[in-house]
């Protein structure tokens, strides 16, 4: 397969930064206008997902259908350990990727022939997890002489409230998740500037670090939730971190640690209940401070205002009704996806992999398993957001 030439939205190698893995399949039209049906596969954590997805073209309001979608948990095989383990999270990956596709494909009574290409995880994520459906991805596609097209996973939750309605581009977005944390301005696909990111730990990390030290299990975001309905936080005092800076960015580390040292001296159930609606009221606070900010920046420029929320936190009901009130203050249409497309799933990797196709943007068969893959990958190597290590620049 051929290399195109740089384009916005390239997929670089992190070993190789001129590295340049976009073809254009398309380049005498730049976009295809028939619909799309795509497969999707998303092995990046701790879930193995395949999905069909159908885009129709503009001309029809560029409709996403979810045609099925399957996703195999690996709660079970984690919990003992208390959270990810990744060699046992791409061994599982290994054994369902198979399975799961096959239950994908069976329940849209279609085979490869009804496909326009296959969409999988690239990176980022637990790499050994990556590897599995990315190759599983490379696999179909040659032999049944496919498109590939391999996918962001952070692009995937950009574009997953599409999957519940017609959004238009541009709009705001707060992807908010296990391992990620920032405020981003969508163009379209491919073409995503970040404004603000966590200089530390990310929101679904705290509640998840918290939960495990309030003895509440894997997963710890869920059952924080679950606890938080029975507490009154209000007599509990937890630190606000970034007070008085002017940027976008978020930090939750020292919640994190008050949290924890308070957990220590929790003496009954409704100790712990307390302090989960503390943390949570906590988290919701910080993310609505913070993204007030953008939401402000980002109206002055912008007549079409739209804030999206997306990524495993969205689902947490408190945070969806603290962003959503927010919004509304600043003349800000609210969004986010469906509860079954915010945490880790295949629709969104199907979706975004239909948007780059329609562009005529796939992927050369050598494409390789990234474990960090900023967004906006420009300012994340002149401005990281973390000390970029040898995976790489994080945000």
């Amino acid at each position: 397969m051929s290399v195109a030439h740089r384009s916005p939205g390239r997929y670089l190698d992190p070993m190789e930064s001129s590295a340049d893995y976009s073809s254009r399949a398309h380049a005498a039209t730049g976009r295809d206008v028939r619909a799309l049906t795509v497969l999707g596969l998303e092995t990046s954590c701790d879930e193995t997902a395949a999905s069909v997805v159908r885009l129709h073209p503009s001309e029809m309001g560029g409709r996403a259908e979810v045609l099925s979608s399957v996703v195999h948990s690996q709660i079970d095989d984690h919990a003992a350990y208390g959270g990810v383990v990744p060699e046992i999270a791409a061994r599982s990956h290994v054994e369902m990727i198979a399975e799961v596709t096959r239950r994908a494909m069976a329940e849209v009574d279609m085979g490869y022939d009804g496909l326009d290409g296959i969409a999988a995880t690239a990176g980022p994520g637990l790499v050994g997890g990556v590897m599995v459906g990315l190759s599983f991805g490379k696999a179909a596609a040659l032999a049944r002489g496919l498109p590939l097209v391999a996918v962001n996973h952070l692009e995937g939750h950009a574009v997953s409230a599409r999957l519940g309605a017609e959004v238009a581009y541009p709009f705001l977005l707060l992807l908010v998740s296990g391992g990620h944390c920032q405020l981003l301005e969508v163009r379209g696909i491919g073409d995503m500037s970040r404004i603000g990111a966590t200089i530390d730990d990310a929101a679904g990390e705290a509640f998840d670090k918290i939960a495990k030290a309030l003895g509440l299990g894997y997963p710890g975001g869920p059952a924080l939730e679950r606890l938080a309905a029975q507490g009154d936080g209000s007599k509990i005092d937890l630190p606000r971190a970034l007070l008085g800076r002017k940027d976008c960015d978020f930090s939750f580390s020292g919640l994190k640690t008050a949290a924890f040292r308070i957990a220590q001296t929790c003496e009954t159930d409704q100790d712990k209940a307390d302090l989960a609606d503390a943390v949570q009221n906590a988290i919701a606070r910080q993310l609505s401070d913070r993204s007030e900010r953008a939401l402000a920046a980002y109206a002055e420029t912008h007549d079409h205002r739209l804030f999206v929320v997306a990524g495993g936190v969205a689902a947490n009901k408190t945070i969806r009704a603290t962003l959503e009130a927010t919004a509304a203050k600043h003349g800000f249409d609210f969004l986010a996806p469906p509860m079954a497309y915010c945490t880790d799933n295949a629709a969104m990797i199907a979706l975004a992999g239909a948007e780059r196709l329609a562009l005529g943007l796939t992927s050369d068969i050598d494409v390789v398993a990234r474990p960090r893959w900023p967004l906006d990958e420009a300012r994340a190597l002149a401005d990281p957001s973390h000390k970029p290590g040898r995976k790489g620049a994080k945000a």
